[in-house]
């Protein structure tokens, strides 16, 4: 254990879905331990279940460790445990060293004090002498960017703001071990990269260890060496990092292929499948960026309709990157609209609408579609969440941009002096 700061061993936490019933037991747990009669861990009560089950895992000092899953999978109770919140009801946690935690926005500030007195305020709860905190204080300020607001009430700050000045104060308290919960999605883009980028140059390269939970794959990518995947509790897999990111969007891409209907409603008016295909005309659900794309929308109508106007849009977790196209102009966004236009569709047949190259930010998109009628009067379907296509990088570069652009550099001498 001289090099493990972390060390979990079959750890397990339960609690119960009814608050009365919650603290019915815990009443009659500590009656119980004060006659010496120890509750049985291993059993569940009426309404208690399993928020973690048989985690183990350990981290050595300056490794980086991220935990992944779907909401409601354990993430922040296992968290919790591992920042003394929460006991574990069955099995061991090891701590060796000073806990830094950010796991809810605001934790440890006082509404009604400034960003100034709450520095001081949560500076000492991790740990650090006002003296400490003298010498850190200008680089807390700068680093967390609250400009003006240093000496508001925190109950007027935003959550980005929120976020910015706790992570600003955890990582300046010099922690042996640093838990992140999903917190830094509630900051801008330009804070996320500087935290990431910190994580990575500084805390890990001091020797300080993370532990890291996010949705953002390209996140865990570049910050964890070893991630452990949890769902409903229990724990999948535990591994190197790209492994158990594949399983994970394997688990994801099957369960969705598993829950996916596109046929209810309307029975004489339906989009009866949608189909992405690449150029050989193989149904895929992964491109690679700068790919072709072909999407084709099978129909079965048993009477004519008038007018139709299929679309499709691709929504990705930022709401900035969406891509929309469909066989009406009203809702083309693209500036090549070519005039296609359908009158009236009956029987059975397919559309098909070609991007030639998917020039998209990588990551996983939802797509819905949509059918109108009657010169758009009629929505007369609409299939929300009809599935998902992931764009992936064209290598496995684990540094990225949001976008690749065909482009090319030149030289051009002009002579010296």
């Amino acid at each position: 254990m001289s090099n493990t700061v972390v060390q979990c061993e079959a750890v397990s936490k339960k609690f119960s879905k009814s608050l009365k019933k919650s603290m019915l037991y815990g009443a009659w747990d500590i009656a119980g331990s004060t006659f010496g009669v120890m509750p049985d861990s291993n059993r569940l009560r009426p309404d208690e279940f399993w928020a973690i089950e048989n985690v183990s895992f350990e981290l050595k000092r300056g490794e980086s460790f991220g935990i992944i899953g779907p909401n409601g999978s354990g993430k922040t109770t296992l968290l919790k445990m591992l920042n003394g919140i929460f006991m574990p009801d069955k099995g061991r946690i090891t701590i060796a060293g000073k806990m830094g935690a950010l796991i809810q926005v605001g934790a440890g500030f006082h509404p009604m004090l400034s960003g100034r007195e709450n520095i001081y305020i949560n500076g000492a709860i991790l740990g650090m002498s006002k003296k400490e905190i003298d010498g850190k204080f200008d680089s807390i300020v700068d680093f967390a960017d609250i400009g003006d607001f240093l000496e508001s009430p925190v109950k007027f700050y935003s959550s980005g703001m929120y976020v910015r000045l706790g992570f600003a104060i955890a990582v300046h308290c010099r922690p042996d071990i640093l838990l992140i919960d999903e917190i830094l999605a509630v900051g801008d883009l330009k804070f996320q990269s500087k935290c990431l980028k910190f994580i990575t140059n500084n805390i890990l390269k001091n020797g300080c260890s993370v532990i890291f939970v996010s949705h953002n794959r390209y996140a865990v990518e570049d910050v964890c060496g070893q991630v452990l995947y949890l769902k409903k509790g229990k724990p999948v897999q535990i591994g190197k990092t790209l492994d158990v990111i594949d399983r994970y969007l394997t688990d994801i891409k099957n369960e969705e292929n598993e829950g996916q209907k596109l046929i209810n409603g309307f029975a004489n008016e339906e989009i009866v499948k949608v189909e992405l295909l690449d150029k050989s005309s193989q149904v895929r659900s992964q491109f690679k960026t700068g790919e072709e794309l072909r999407i084709r929308f099978h129909y079965a109508f048993s009477h004519p309709i008038q007018n139709p106007s299929i679309g499709i849009t691709f929504n990705h977790d930022d709401p900035r990157y969406t891509l929309v196209s469909s066989t009406d102009y009203i809702f083309n966004l693209h500036s090549g609209y070519d005039e296609f236009e359908v009158k009236t569709l009956q029987g059975r047949g397919y559309f098909e609408v070609t991007i030639d190259c998917l020039y998209l930010p990588v990551g996983i998109y939802q797509y819905s579609v949509y059918l109108y009628t009657d010169n758009k009067m009629n929505l007369a379907r609409k299939y929300e969440a009809a599935g998902q296509v992931e764009v992936l990088w064209t290598d496995n570069r684990p540094h990225r941009s949001l976008i690749e652009l065909p482009h090319r550099w030149t030289r051009t001498e002009e002579g010296v002096g």
